[in-house]
Order: structure tokens, then sequence, then C-alpha cells
């Protein structure tokens, strides 16, 4: 079986942090053969860098996904996705004038595993401001385009807002690939399952971020905004003593291409 540990959104350096200390007790205990994250709210909660990507590769994860704020800080993160164009994927039902791969395909010891990544549109329109395309109109052709006789497992990320959303997708994609995973609402549901079809599937893995926080963000500044209806921009948790941890483990037949289970995970760990 083939093995793949796949990160739910981490968030901020508090992210980064609870992935680097956990991550080799894992590759210990579970001995993955692929280590993936998403990677939407990396640098300061929104968008990549290369420098924070490059902290994530050294502490030894192999392959990453975006998002609706992967290119949020402009021309570093237009560098991040130039510099590791083959192993970070951007949404593929986004214009193609944003740089970077639709679709990454990584290297393992029992063969190549095929990486895609695609924003929902219900509700991501007004956080994402140039068109999005439906997943369930580009899927196909992105497959027909990108699957071969060397892949010997699938993976897509739905970076989407709505639960009903997420799910209509891995129906859609159950049969097709070997595993579909939810992000970006950074609660971990608890509907992990593998479809009849042989997808591995959730709806939304969670986050990596400060614990005690609002999704990786200071509790303070949504109060803010909830209660007293005031503006204040949002900041990543700079106090955190504890991280969320979310992951999922998917284990895929690399014969048939189809999954056999998926275990979700979410700790509460030491800073």
């Amino acid at each position: 079986m083939l093995k793949i540990i796949f990160f739910g959104d981490i968030c901020g350096e508090p992210g980064r942090k609870a992935v680097r200390n956990n991550l080799p007790k894992l590759l210990e205990s579970e001995k993955p053969d692929l280590i993936l994250a998403n990677v939407d709210n990396l640098a300061h909660g929104k968008g990549v860098t290369v420098k924070t990507l490059e902290e994530l590769i050294r502490a030894g994860v192999m392959g990453f996904t975006s998002g609706n704020h992967g290119f949020s800080k402009k021309e570093l993160s237009d560098a991040a996705f130039v510099k590791y164009k083959d192993i970070i994927a951007r949404p593929s039902n986004i214009p193609d004038t944003y740089p970077g791969s639709g679709a990454i395909k990584i290297k393992t010891d029992k063969g190549i595993v095929l990486i895609g990544h695609f924003l929902g549109q219900v509700f991501m329109e007004k956080q994402f401001q140039d068109p999005i395309e439906s997943p369930f109109d580009q899927f196909p052709p992105w497959l027909q385009k990108n699957m071969d006789d060397s892949v010997v497992a699938s993976l897509i990320d739905l970076h989407a807002e709505v639960t009903s959303e997420k799910v209509a997708f891995g129906h859609f994609l159950d049969g097709k690939v070997s595993a579909m995973v939810g992000t970006h609402t950074h609660v971990p549901t608890a509907d992990q399952k593998v479809l009849p079809g042989g997808t591995a599937y959730i709806t939304d893995v969670g986050m990596c971020g400060a614990a005690g926080s609002v999704l990786g963000m200071k509790k303070e500044v949504s109060l803010e905004r909830f209660v007293n209806k005031g503006y204040a921009p949002y900041e990543i948790s700079d106090d955190a003593r504890f991280a969320e941890l979310s992951y999922v483990i998917i284990e895929v037949d690399e014969k048939t291409r189809k999954a056999t289970g998926i275990r979700q995970f979410h700790q509460i760990v030491d800073l």
C-alpha cells in the first residue's frame, strides 16, 4: 500500500512550527511514502513565499496545494509558484495568467502520485477577485491531460467554502481519483470514508495553526468584527503556546489506484 499524509491548511508560524515539530514522529511511526500539505495561509496567514515553503521542505513535506489566498503576497508568492512549480499546485480553474502548475507529479518509492487542485465556486467568488471556472467542468479535461499509465495514485484538493459543494464533488470524482480532500474552512470534519468507487474522501481536513484562536487568527480581531461591527485586519495569533494539528492518512493500492482507507487526526500539540 502507498501511504499519504496530508496536512490541513497550515496557518502562519504556529502552524509551520506544529508541523515541523511533529512530522519527525509521524515519519517514524507511520513511514509514509508521501507527505503533502495545504499552504494557502502559510506566510503569516495569507499566501506563500519561497522562504516559508523551504521551511516545510526542510521539515520533510514533499508537495503542496494552495487556495484562494495563495498569491496574496504578490511578487513573493509568484516567485514561490515559479521556483517550486514541480511541487506546488495552484488551482486549475483560475485564469492561466497566474504562474505555476495546475497539476504536479511527485515520484515516490512506489510510483508517481498525481496531485490536482481546484477552487470551489460557492461564496468563493467574493474572496478571489478573478473568474473561477466550475471545478465540475474543469476536472474532466484536467484528468484527460494529466493521467497516464505511470501514475499509481492521484489526489485532488478542493479548496471550498460550502460543505455541499465538497460532498457533491467527492461523488463526482468517485472512481476517477484515489482521494479527494477538502480544505479552506479550517475546521476538521468527521466524515472520512472510502466512497463506493474507491476514492478516499473527507469534507475538510482542518488546520494546523494556533489553538485558542479563531481559525488561526487572533480571537480579539474576530470578536471586534462580530461584536462591535468594527473593522480590524486579521492577524495571526502570536502568543500561541499550543496549536491544532489536523491531518489525514490515506492508503492506496498502487496496483488498482483505489484507496483502501483514510484516517483523520486532530490533536492539540505544544509549541
